[in-house]
């Protein structure tokens, strides 16, 4: 056997290694059964995730005042793009009523299906 044959065995080994611990990698994202997004509840519109507070308590519609709040949808369910109207039946505001997990945020600013895990989530996973 030459250095070569040697050299492109041993690539190809680390090369095959790599590939595993990235596959293994993304399995570890959380997989929430609920996702959030943030919405102006006066306008109805989503609005960027970053306009809302990571600790920001559940919006209560007695509430005064404006402000952005965190909109629980379930996976499975249709997301609108930010800066579109949501369906205010499709969803909850009070993160205490769901089952199962939850994660604020990791949901595509372009809108469509809500999937569980994936990167790009911003919240805690928790019940």
């Amino acid at each position: 056997m030459t250095s070569s044959t040697r050299r492109m065995r041993s690539r190809s080994v680390a090369l095959g290694l790599t590939t595993v611990v990235a596959a293994s990698l993304t399995g570890c994202a959380p997989a929430a059964d609920n996702r959030a997004i943030c919405v102006d509840p006066e306008t109805q519109l989503r609005v960027d995730d970053d306009l809302c507070d990571e600790d920001d308590d559940d919006y209560v519609s007695s509430s005064s005042g404006g402000g952005h709040y965190w909109y629980y949808v379930r996976s499975g369910s249709r997301a609108p793009a930010v800066g579109t109207s949501y369906a205010t039946t499709g969803g909850t505001y009070d993160s205490k009523t769901l089952t199962g997990t939850t994660a604020k945020g990791g949901v595509s600013s372009d809108g469509g299906t809500v999937s569980r895990g994936g990167f790009g989530g911003s919240g805690k996973i928790g019940s």
